[in-house]
């Protein structure tokens, strides 16, 4: 006879597990850790599998407390701390079922020195996706045929700092942190508590078993403004509430909302999203055209800005043009600098007109005009004045509103 399982029973006594050992920061990452756990008995039922990422700015923030535990509560789980991307390509593809990887100290791979780890960047990104594998030559010598090896499976990441957006973004992010002096544990100890952990697992794995058709064919509800890829990082943990019953439905779809949010609140935009926004609110501010060395000289002189030390130089004009070229016109062409004329000349630079395209698709929505429109704060050149003639401008400007607050994106 089947053994009838609570499942949201079973998930409160997951969560509870997990409460004994991990801090996290707010209560919804109990709430999503635990659907992970449970939607890693289910993967094979998905289209996608979220990653799971445990962050923090220091070390002993108990990331790696939280990766054990996970551990214990896993299919076929793998830790490590290095392997290499064909490595971990055979073991996803070999017959003894899909494997749960769970990878510590992952910013050692991601760093501007990762080189061939690019490979490892991979495979996180394919593996997301049922579809995602590698096409890699197998044989010796000239006996070589191409395969596709699978790279679908469930990954569990802890690190410092961030990840390459291309992960995170296919991850649910838990922004780990220090206890406080008032946050207590149970101290761990693996030779006791990893019994206690498969007793779980094996009660998930057997509730698995009791709702695969229902959640390989569920179509969860998102809440209201959930869409594209924050969807499909959430479908399938959304889909194992639903299936678990009781009040986590309500809890996942409110844990949804808000670790989306955090995400949101703790991205920094990239480097050529800030350009784009400083050059709107704070070159430009209205002109319709400004020559290359203004803006350098405007971009150098923003306090708390990064322009003054990209790669240990300041950004210079080829730098800017690298960067803007990445970007397109209205007439969908990379933008680039364009003569401007002047009575003493005929500088490069930029047109308001090739930014706006960029500007309207990248760049937050503009900060509301004030009294006093934040046009004085750079010179509009609109044809008639020389680069020196601005820079000379650009620095008495920046002295007299030096102490005026600044509106930015």
């Amino acid at each position: 006879m089947t053994e009838i399982i609570d499942g949201a029973a079973l998930l409160d006594e997951v969560e509870a597990f997990h409460r004994r050992f991990n801090v996290f920061p707010i209560e919804s990452a109990y709430v999503a850790v635990v659907l992970w756990d449970a939607h890693a008995h289910l993967i094979d039922c998905f289209e996608t599998t979220p990653r799971i990422a445990f962050l923090s700015p220091e070390p002993g923030s108990g990331k790696s407390r939280a990766l054990e535990i996970v551990e214990l509560l896993t299919p076929r789980p793998v830790a490590t701390v290095s392997a290499s991307a064909n490595a971990l390509y055979r073991l996803v593809d070999s017959a003894e079922g899909l494997p749960t990887v769970l990878f510590d100290e992952v910013d050692t791979i991601f760093g501007p020195k990762a080189g061939a780890d690019e490979a490892l960047r991979g495979f996180l990104n394919a593996g997301y996706r049922r579809i995602g594998g590698a096409l890699r030559c197998v044989g010796e010598g000239s006996n070589q045929n191409a395969q596709v090896f699978n790279s679908y499976c469930a990954v569990a990441m802890a690190g410092l700092g961030s990840l390459p957006d291309t992960v995170l973004t296919r991850s649910v992010i838990i922004r780990m942190r220090k206890r406080a002096p008032n946050e207590k544990v149970e101290p761990y100890r693996q030779r006791t508590h990893e019994k206690q952990g498969h007793v779980l697992r094996e009660r998930l794995a057997k509730w698995a078993d009791t709702v695969r058709d229902q959640v390989a064919g569920a179509w969860p509800e998102m809440p209201e403004g959930v869409s594209d890829r924050p969807a499909d990082v959430w479908e399938a943990l959304l889909a194992v509430a639903d299936a678990a019953g009781g009040d986590w439905p309500m809890r996942a779809r409110k844990a949804c909302v808000e670790l989306i949010a955090a995400v949101h609140d703790n991205d920094e935009a990239s480097l050529g999203v800030r350009l784009l926004t400083d050059l709107r609110d704070k070159v430009f501010c209205g002109a319709d055209r400004m020559p290359t060395a203004a803006i350098i000289e405007c971009l150098l002189r923003m306090d708390d800005a990064p322009w003054g030390d990209l790669d240990d130089k300041p950004i210079n004009s080829r730098t800017l043009a690298k960067m803007l070229g990445q970007y397109v016109t209205p007439a969908n062409k990379p933008i680039k600098p364009r003569g401007i004329r002047t009575p003493s000349g005929f500088p490069k630079g930029y047109y308001a007109e090739d930014l706006t395209d960029a500007w309207t698709r990248y760049c937050p929505p503009h900060p509301g005009e004030s009294a006093t429109s934040a046009t004085s704060a750079t010179p509009q050149v609109n044809g008639g004045e020389s680069v020196a003639d601005t820079a000379t401008v650009i620095r008495h400007t920046h002295a007299e509103t030096a102490t005026q607050p600044v509106l930015s994106g």
